[in-house]
């Protein structure tokens, strides 16, 4: 009996192992709807081109956060600078420490140049910041005797306040002296005022030890000025708008660059003249 088993047992077991061996192994079959492999260069993000601008805080700061996102899908990344004087962003750019700079207005550019030797270039006009007088210590410009009046004390500024001054009836100036007038060229001064040059960026700071102040825009506004606050401002329509324009500037030869060009075109796109519009409240004006 026993032996009848075994050789069943042997019978199953040969049985298997010949199925086994018959048994063949069918490819995967290929996948069609696979994706496509993608080369590492192509799949990643293009390299952006870095362009440092130095740039008052206000209003100038201010208007280039509006173009980084613009600049940066033209292949750009904008970083920005803040100076709080007007003499370090040129000699920055000069120097090559940044590439550009948006401050300031083409006199001033000028005078810097032919003083310091540099050569820093405008690639042209983005806006235009009224300048006015503003109360210090009088409410007005009724003035008395000995009152001082605040005025910057670089050159085409002076010469700026001591035009706006003449306007609005406070000094007379030699016929002609224009934007190279300076505290000697003032012929008549009924008030008997006393004529203060301060750096532009301390008048602010000193309202409370002058009668009245001439101040930039820039300053005014950060000091929580609006041009409406003014005892007296420029008239928008005059050549003050055109000359004292604020300019985009680069070191001389890179006028034309490429990315030059593309920072220009995005500081007067649509989107910045409504920003300016929307929060300066006629502080600042961009030029069309």
């Amino acid at each position: 009996m026993k032996k009848k088993i075994g050789i069943i047992l042997l019978s199953i077991v040969a049985i298997l192992i010949a199925a086994c061996g018959s048994k063949q192994t069918t490819p995967a079959p290929e996948t069609t709807n696979a994706p496509e492999t993608v080369s590492e260069s192509a799949s990643a993000p293009k390299e952006l081109t870095a362009i440092t601008v130095a740039a008052s805080p206000t209003p100038h700061a201010e208007i280039l956060y509006q173009v980084v996102d613009d600049m940066k899908e033209l292949g750009y990344d904008l970083k920005v600078q803040e100076f709080s004087d007007y003499v370090l962003p040129n000699l920055a750019v000069d120097e090559g420490d940044v590439m550009a700079n948006y401050f300031q207005h083409e006199p001033y550019l000028d005078d810097f140049n032919a003083e310091r030797n540099t050569h820093i270039v405008s690639i042209g006009k983005i806006h235009y910041e009224p300048f006015g007088i503003y109360k210090g210590t009088n409410d007005s410009l009724e003035l008395s005797a000995g009152d001082k009046i605040a005025v910057p004390n670089d050159v085409t500024n002076e010469a700026r306040s001591l035009n706006l001054l003449e306007a609005a009836g406070v000094i007379k100036l030699k016929d002609g002296v224009g934007l190279t007038a300076t505290k000697l060229d003032i012929v008549e001064n009924p008030y008997n005022v006393e004529i203060v040059e301060l750096e532009a960026a301390q008048i602010p700071r000193a309202l409370d030890s002058v009668a009245v102040a001439c101040m930039n825009g820039n300053y005014a506004i950060e000091a929580n000025y609006k041009v409406s606050d003014a005892i007296y401002v420029e008239e928008q329509s005059s050549d003050a708008a055109q000359t004292y324009a604020n300019i985009l500037c680069v070191k001389e030869g890179d006028e034309n660059a490429a990315w030059a060009k593309d920072l220009y075109n995005c500081l007067k796109s649509q989107k910045v003249k409504d920003f300016i519009d929307k929060t300066y409240d006629k502080s600042v004006i961009a030029i069309d």
